[in-house]
């Protein structure tokens, strides 16, 4: 029996939320060189960058091991500064049926807000919950904004 599931988690920057946005979804292949030990590399396989529908692979590290993530942009809000990606292909789907990866960046002067949700659906109920990646997601989030803030 498979099992649905949405984590989310809220990380307050003190970095550009309108920079964050843009970094994730015009030159996310920039994030390996701010964070290289997380992030190896961000490639365009097919489309163009900051375009739904194209798609990508990430390289990361975790958990203790090197890992691939193939992704279709599924949607773009520039005016709302959301992504969500699709996950197709790559490590996360030996354990999960399907996986979403959304980013949403709130702004308010000063104050900046950004949003990491998982939507998935597990192979079955004995695989863990992603709190692990929400973890990861969390840091790199927090290293962009150390990077920004330099």
């Amino acid at each position: 029996m498979s099992v649905i599931g949405r984590l989310v988690a809220k990380i307050s920057i003190k970095s550009s939320g309108d920079v964050f946005h843009e970094l994730f979804r015009d030159d996310p292949h920039y994030i390996s060189k701010i964070t290289p030990v997380k992030l190896q590399g961000c490639r365009l396989l097919e489309g163009q960058f900051g375009k739904a529908g194209s798609v990508i692979q990430w390289n990361y590290f975790h958990d203790g091991k090197a890992r691939v993530a193939k992704q279709v942009i599924q949607a773009i809000d520039a005016e709302k500064k959301s992504i969500t990606y699709k996950q197709f292909e790559g490590d996360l789907m030996e354990l999960y049926k399907s996986f979403l990866i959304s980013i949403h960046v709130d702004t308010n002067g000063e104050d900046n807000l950004v949003t990491w949700t998982l939507d998935y659906e597990k192979l079955n109920e004995n695989i863990p919950y992603p709190t692990t990646l929400m973890d990861y997601f969390v840091q790199v989030t927090k290293d962009i904004e150390t990077h920004h803030l330099k």
